[in-house]
């Protein structure tokens, strides 16, 4: 019975049926050409031999070799046309689910390339494969036939060597799926590793570790070292095997039908025919180093299903009331908060918590405190294990993505941006116009760096240079551009200076007034400036107050001391930060 691997391959197959088709058919004429290809060379040689005209002998033969070489190219050039497609749907369908999953994915972003880029590309081949296997089968079938057509001794002796090729194929397949498939997962181990890696080459190199890193992203290594031996040992005794078994075989033929020509049975042409159809069906064995292709494309559908079948929750249907931005949290739980293969806790716990609409609020904590994952489910970023995100009395679970996205806006420490040029990435995800990306611009104070550019705001973003303090002033600048109803800042403004920091605020202040912000941060100038503080501990809310009041407590004042060893809060520049 087929899983779900292998129904995902066969739906890969059915995505293009006519192509499909046509490659079926081109395999057909060329299987039959194949098969024809000896009896009309035997028919040949024998014309010549008994001395007669053998031109339409001849002439037949170019044309089974002319239709099966035209045959093959045809099938070869629609077999990559219907491969690519069926890599470009399963990218499609995979990339639909990992920006459906979001930030709940559990795959890590190395992990998640290697499956775009390694495993579609396999498992589209499934047609391909498929096809080149059952054209295999079916001329060695086809040779069988036609040596028991020629002498019925010929076909019992060749039929005596197909349960070695059977055990050779069985033992085949049995020793290769776990290799593959192990090879598989280990490689996007590796790349996910290799990703983060990169990400972080800057800090890296300041703190010296390069070696120590080297040691941790090349640590799976030895695991897809042993996989990849067991594949190769498994593929070179195949290999072996087979080069003893075909020579055999064609020698046992080759003895019967000298004794058949002896007895008269048999032609010299009928002997060069049944020696063709030795070498088809034998061909099969040949072919068996596909079936280990075939098994590496189950596991990449394998690992697809693995994204493919994450659930995700239905989105919302309703649109949003009127209102100016209160969010409330009722009994929010986030579950567990992981690092790689360290398991750092519950992530919040339990919040309840009102903001009132037009409230600037500042998220303080210490370094795992929960003061991110608390960003990311205010806005809807995240969805709590339990409990209740509102927004204006409606829960954000109801409200239908594009509605909720339109009046929340986010930026954050390290902003992705995206775009061909540095327009693009301030309105990405709206429909801003120029006027709004240059108002948003100088809310951000960033528009007098844009407009210094070689082509302003027309230049292409490969092309920008920009520092951390620039490029989070970009970020800002999108969350800004569509005037939204909560402004959720995650660290945004950490690579600013506080003179450029407060300038900020005074802008979006002016910007957007009366608008609901929750602003995380690690620093007393900015918590100062807030209207209530939010000090989250472990997960949990130990206080809402003001910063004046807060500041009485010894704890809360560590809190910002220790949020950066080694230097003073708010002495951050505009230097860039990459952890």
């Amino acid at each position: 019975m087929a899983g779900p691997a292998d129904r995902l391959l066969i739906s890969v197959a059915r995505l293009d049926r006519a192509r499909l088709l046509a490659i079926v058919f081109t395999a057909l004429v060329a299987t039959a050409a194949a098969l024809l290809l000896p009896g009309a060379l035997a028919a040949a040689v024998d014309a010549a031999i008994a001395g007669r005209r053998s031109w339409p002998e001849v002439l037949w033969l170019l044309v089974l070799g002319t239709a099966e070489i035209a045959a093959d190219i045809a099938g070869g050039i629609l077999a990559a046309r219907v491969t690519s497609q069926a890599t470009a749907w399963l990218r499609r369908k995979l990339a639909d689910r990992l920006f459906a999953l979001g930030t709940r994915s559990e795959f890590a972003d190395g992990d998640s390339i290697s499956r775009l880029i390694g495993d579609c590309v396999r498992a589209g081949a499934i047609t391909s494969i498929v096809v080149q296997f059952g054209a295999a089968l079916l001329i060695s079938t086809g040779a069988i036939v036609a040596l028991a057509l020629l002498d019925w001794r010929l076909a019992l002796v060749f039929l005596g060597s197909i349960p070695f090729a059977l055990l050779l194929a069985r033992t085949h397949l049995k020793r290769t799926a776990d290799d593959v498939l192990t090879y598989q997962r280990v490689s996007g181990e590796l790349g996910a590793r290799l990703l983060d890696a990169v990400a972080g080459l800057r800090t890296i190199a300041a703190s010296g570790t390069a070696d120590r890193e080297a040691e941790r992203v090349l640590r799976p290594l030895p695991r897809l070292s042993l996989a990849g031996r067991g594949m190769w040992r498994t593929q070179a005794r195949m290999v072996w095997r087979a080069a003893l078994l075909l020579p055999a075989v064609e020698l046992a033929v080759l003895a019967a039908a000298g004794f058949g020509v002896l007895a008269g049975r048999l032609s010299v042409g009928d002997v060069l025919a049944a020696l063709g159809y030795v070498a088809l069906g034998m061909g099969l064995v040949t072919q068996i180093p596909l079936l280990t292709t075939l098994a590496r494309a189950r596991s990449c559908a394998e690992r697809l299903l693995e994204v493919i079948d994450q659930p995700v929750p239905e989105p919302g249907k309703l649109g949003l009331l009127p209102g100016r931005g209160t969010l409330e949290l009722r009994r929010v739980t986030l579950g567990k908060a992981t690092l790689g293969t360290a398991t750092l806790g519950k992530a919040l716990r339990d919040v309840d918590l009102t903001i009132t609409g037009g409230t600037f609020l500042a998220v303080v904590g210490r370094s795992g405190a929960g003061k991110s994952a608390l960003a990311g489910v205010l806005g809807g970023l995240t969805a709590p294990d339990h409990g209740q995100v509102l927004l204006d009395g409606r829960g954000l679970h109801k409200l239908r993505p594009e509605e909720l996205r339109a009046v929340v806006g986010y930026a954050f420490e390290r902003p992705a941006l995206l775009g061909a040029t540095v327009a693009d990435a301030v309105g990405y995800g709206s429909w801003a116009g120029d006027t709004a990306v240059r108002r948003a611009c100088q809310a951000a104070q960033v528009h007098d760096v844009v407009v210094r550019l070689p082509g302003g705001y027309a230049t292409p973003l490969a092309e920008t240079p920009l520092s951390g303090g620039e490029a989070q002033r970009l970020g800002l600048a999108r969350a800004l551009v569509h005037s939204p109803r909560v402004l959720i800042l995650d660290d945004a403004t950490a690579s600013l200076d506080t003179v450029t920091e407060a300038a900020v605020e005074r802008a979006i202040e002016s910007a957007l007034p009366g608008r609901t912000r929750i602003v995380v941060t690690r620093r007393t100038t900015t918590a100062a400036r807030a209207d209530l503080v939010l000090w989250l501990e472990e997960g949990q809310v130990r206080a809402v107050a003001s910063h004046a009041a807060l500041w009485r407590e010894a704890a809360y004042r560590a809190v910002f001391t220790d949020s950066e060893p080694g230097v003073r809060a708010g002495s951050r520049t505009d230097s860039g930060d990459e952890r």
